[in-house]
Parts: structure tokens; C-alpha cells; sequence
């Protein structure tokens, strides 16, 4: 077979979606992945705890595979990876933040032993046969943020990774424009851009800004302070500490991951916090309510993190009480406004006093606007161009926002996952297609829920069960008991007693039916019940329960 000579990208999730961000690129005998994220379900997906990428084209070459590369410590680029490598053991690339966040993700999981994690800083190059992969500074709502750039036999694929350009960042550490300018004088090849906020005209925010927002708001606060917020977002939690500190406050955090994150956060000296101001949950009663901040999880408003069980006063140890100040600091991620809203209802009605976005700068986003990506752009002057990381609304106009910048649109590719960009030195096209998808992941199962369960499980919700038991002696051909109703979501039973009747009757003519004919198959007699009942109850009360006939035989 004639190998190739070209370099093949392919999005194995991340396209139309906001989330499970992975893409691949392959040149001749070497694949590097970066990113391993997850997605969150939407209403549809009953029972589903999150969905992540089906990496079938990347277990088929596993030999290929010389490792992932992670930009930044996000859930939707690195919540994948526990699950992933139990699949595919390859080594892991990151910053000391992100992969510290990894490790005590495989620990969870009891699979950090077999893991082998490879620290890296920005301006590092990881050496592989034909390619060269170069972690470069970025800025965005978690520290150690990083592009990547790919060096390829034909030129640089720039990966953005998730970004914004801020010239105050919380750590000093500003993106490297410098080397992505440098890297445009070389030639980049192809370009994948942070698509998400591309509507939003302008620059975003300095994350700096919310410091200024924080004090002034605890200057009046008279009671507890609670700040919801994204657990991985350290440069808030310490800008929550130090206008806490600055207003003699003892800081506590509550929720799994906030808990976890700030100790890896205050471990690797990202975190900045006196062990004296640090206090537990449980000894919040110890002190005044004005002298007590306490950082959650939650605002997404999902109702098992802490602040909805605090909201609904399912929380064991944290209370509403007179005076607290809600603080929501962060923007709903699309699909979560409803969720949000029934916390922040919730905390109105138990008399609290809450802040939101809505209200005040509590929240700025971590993802460029227009102005931002058209300095990207200018800088890197790409040959080709992706658009990468949103929906598809996103990506078409981020594609116009290239052509408008001067780019041709013969160059400009919008791929849908799985479809594979072909780059040489002459040309790029769009060339064939990968098998992926989405495996869900319910409790300990992945990918034994199916569409069809999915499936299943809505008409349950939406119409029921009703299920039909009947015993059948199998010489005489006749009913011995039954049939017998039991529903579960269909109708209230002593208020369709009539309707109930109705049902039995043509359960019990259908089956006599098939026994005056001697038929004594389950399947036959069951489709023949079913499909009669399943009939009536459309005509009658058009609704289309799922119905499960049981026939015995004695």
C-alpha cells in the first residue's frame, strides 16, 4: 500500500458541540492526540452522568498512538482520560496544574499507577520521530493554560486550546503573542481557533477586573459571604481569599471538587493562602457570620453540588440563615439557564440575598472575543484554517470571521467530527470520514447505554409502563389467571378503572384468539396483545405507553 504523504487532522469530538474536545493528528506512523474531554447530558439523557468520545479509530491504531497533549485542566479536555486510558495506555503530556488535576482524577479511578505522566512548561518541545510538539504560554480561566503548535514535515498546526487574551492575568503569566507571531513569520500551516465567544464583539474582561468587584462587595456584606464558582477556576478562588482577607474573613470550601482542586492548588503554590485563614465546613459555627466566607460548587446550578442542597436545605452542614450573601460567580453554560435559575428562585424564596451575573461583574469569560481572535489570526497568518470548540453556529462564523480577515474560503474548512482534513504541501482537503460518536456513561457502565435505552427511557418518561400478566395452561389452551394490570406513569388507577377494565378485555380476547388457533408461541401472542392494546390507547386517549405483556405458561 502507497503510504500517504500528508498530514490527516481529525476532530474526534469537540465540532458542533460545546465539550468532549479531542482531536487527532496523524502523520505517516505517529498519532498525538490533544485534549481528552468530556460532554454533560442534556435533559433527553435520562440517567446519563456524562458522555464521552468514542476513540475506536485511535484503539485501532494503538500502535500509532505516541501520546496525548493537554492544554489546560478543564473537565471538557481532560475529564475523558480515566476512561480513556483504560483503553489506551499512552503517556500524558501537561503543565503541573493540569496534570496535577489529572492525577487525582486516575487516583479516583485506581489507575494512576499504570499511568505515565510527563510535566512540561511553557516553551518545552516534546521531540517524536517526524513530529515536534511545542506547549506555548496562553491565558485563560484556569492557570497554566497553554497552546500547542504541531511541527509537521509541511509547516506549524496552531492549536489555540481555549483562550483569551488578558494583558493583567492573576499570575503575571501572559500569553506568549510574542512566539505565535514568530511562528506566522515561519508559515503556519493550519490554524484551530477557540470558537466559543466568536458573536461577542470587543475584548473580554481582565480577570483582574472581578478583584475590584469582590471587595467591593464584601466591604458591605453584614452576614456569610458564599461564592459559588467553577472549581478549577484558582485565579477566582484567590481573588474570593483575598478580599476575604482583606475584610478579616476565615475561608472554608464546600463540594467534592472545590475541596480537591484547592488542595492541589495550594500544594503546587498556585493557591495562595495562609493556614490560618483556612477553615473547615464544620467549623463555621465557631465563628461570627460576618468573619466567614465560603467557596461552593454549583454554580451551574446541578442539583447535587452543594449550593442547590444549600438552596433546597438538603446540605447536612450548611444552613441559609439570616443576612448570607449569595454570590454566583460564573456564566451558565448552554442548556444549564433553567437549572440556575430554580437555585437562584430557591435562595430568593429562603430569604437570602443573592448576587449574579445579571446584576453586577461577579463573572467574565475565559474564551476571546472577536477583537482577540482577529489578533490571533493577524498574528499567526495561517495558510488553511479550522474553526474549532463550539456549535456549529459558532464555527460558520468564525469562518466568516477569517474570510473578512483576508482568508480565502477555499481555505477556510468547517469539519464535522470525525471527518478527516488532509494537509501536503500542495493542497488541503476534507478526505473521508472516522467512526466516532458519543459512549454515555451511566454510574459504573460505559457504553452499555445505547440510543435504544435512551430511547426507551423517554417514552417511559413521557407515557409510562403498562405491563399485562396472564398464566396459560398449556393442554387445555386456555387462561387459568388473568390477565392482570400493573402500571407504573400510565394513569392513576382508581380514578381509570374504567379505561383499566377496557384493556383487559382486549388483552383476554387477543389471547383467546391465538389459543382457539392453537398458538401457543410467546412471541406471537405477546406482539398480538401488545400491538391491540397499543392501538386502542392511541385512539382513545393518544398516548403510547410502553407495554410489557408476561404470559406464563402451567
Amino acid at each position: 500500500m502507497v503510504k500517504e504523504n500528508c498530514v490527516k487532522v481529525i476532530p474526534l469530538g469537540g465540532l458542533e458541540e460545546i465539550g468532549k474536545n479531542i482531536t487527532a493528528i496523524e502523520y505517516e506512523d505517529e498519532i498525538i492526540v490533544i485534549d481528552a474531554g468530556i460532554a454533560f447530558p442534556d435533559e433527553e439523557m435520562y440517567g446519563v452522568d456524562i458522555i464521552i468520545p468514542d476513540i475506536t479509530y485511535l484503539v485501532n491504531n494503538a500502535s500509532k498512538v505516541k501520546g496525548i497533549f493537554l492544554t489546560h485542566g478543564h473537565e471538557d479536555h481532560i475529564g475523558a482520560l480515566p476512561y480513556i486510558l483504560k483503553q489506551l495506555n499512552v503517556p500524558l503530556y501537561g503543565t503541573k496544574l493540569t496534570l496535577g488535576i489529572v492525577a487525582n482524577k486516575l487516583k479516583e479511578h485506581n489507575i494512576i499507577a499504570d499511568c505515565e505522566l510527563h510535566n512540561v512548561e511553557a516553551g518545552d518541545i516534546i521531540d517524536l520521530n517526524s513530529l515536534k510538539i511545542e506547549f506555548i504560554r496562553s491565558t485563560h480561566s484556569i492557570a497554566d493554560s497553554c497552546c500547542i503548535a504541531v511541527h509537521t514535515p509541511f509547516g506549524a498546526i496552531l492549536h489555540t486550546g481555549d483562550f483569551k487574551i488578558d494583558y493583567t492575568p492573576i499570575d503575571g503569566s501572559v500569553m506568549d503573542l510574542e512566539r505565535i507571531g514568530n511562528l506566522g513569520k515561519q508559515g503556519v500551516l493550519l490554524l484551530l481557533a477557540d470558537s466559543t465567544n466568536v458573536e461577542r464583539l470587543g475584548h473580554t474582561i481582565s480577570e483582574k477586573s472581578i478583584g475590584k468587584t469582590f471587595n467591593r462587595i464584601f466591604s458591605t456584606a453584614q452576614g456569610r459571604v458564599i461564592v459559588a464558582t467553577f472549581a478549577s477556576n484558582i485565579h477566582r478562588m484567590q481573588q474570593i481569599v483575598d478580599a476575604s482577607m482583606m475584610y478579616g474573613r476565615k475561608v472554608a470550601f464546600s463540594g467534592r471538587s472545590m475541596e480537591n482542586i484547592s488542595k492541589i492548588g495550594i500544594e503546587l503554590g498556585y493557591l495562595h493562602i495562609p493556614e490560618d485563614t483556612i477553615i473547615s465546613v464544620d467549623e463555621i459555627q465557631d465563628y461570627d457570620n460576618n468573619k466567614i466566607t465560603i467557596i461552593t460548587t454549583g454554580s451551574q446550578g446541578e442539583p447535587m453540588a452543594a449550593l442547590a442542597r444549600i438552596a433546597f436545605s438538603n446540605h447536612r452542614r450548611i444552613k441559609i440563615e439570616p443576612e448570607d450573601l449569595y454570590i454566583i460567580s460564573a456564566s451558565p453554560i448552554p442548556g444549564n439557564d433553567k437549572l440556575i435559575s430554580k437555585v437562584i428562585n430557591q435562595l430568593f424564596k429562603k430569604g437570602a440575598n443573592v448576587i449574579y451575573e445579571d446584576l453586577e461583574d461577579v463573572h467574565v469569560s475565559g474564551h476571546a472575543y472577536q477583537e482577540e481572535l482577529k489578533l490571533i489570526h493577524t498574528l499567526a497568518k495561517p495558510k488553511y484554517f479550522m474553526p474549532a470548540h463550539g456549535e456549529y453556529r459558532h464555527l460558520k462564523h468564525h469562518g466568516d470571521l477569517a474570510y473578512k480577515l483576508g482568508m480565502e474560503k477555499s481555505n477556510i474548512f468547517i469539519l464535522e467530527t470525525g471527518q478527516v482534513l488532509k494537509l501536503s504541501d500542495q493542497e488541503a482537503k476534507i478526505d473521508g470520514k472516522v467512526h466516532t460518536g458519543n459512549v454515555f456513561v451511566d454510574g459504573l457502565g460505559v457504553g452499555d447505554v445505547g440510543n435504544i435505552v435512551l430511547r426507551d427511557r423517554r417514552q417511559l418518561a413521557q407515557d409510562g409502563m403498562l405491563t399485562i400478566v396472564v398464566a396459560i395452561e398449556r393442554e387445555s389452551y386456555s387462561i387459568i389467571s388473568g390477565p392482570d394490570i400493573i402500571t407504573r406513569g400510565f394513569v392513576y388507577v382508581k380514578e381509570s378503572d374504567e379505561l383499566l377494565k377496557e384493556i383487559k378485555e382486549i388483552a383476554r380476547t387477543e389471547i383467546e384468539k391465538c389459543l382457539e388457533n392453537k398458538i401457543i408461541e410467546w412471541s406471537v401472542l405477546k406482539m398480538s396483545v401488545k400491538r391491540a392494546i397499543e392501538r386502542f390507547l392511541y385512539q382513545k386517549i393518544k398516548r403510547r405507553p410502553t407495554i410489557l405483556p408476561i404470559i406464563m405458561e402451567i
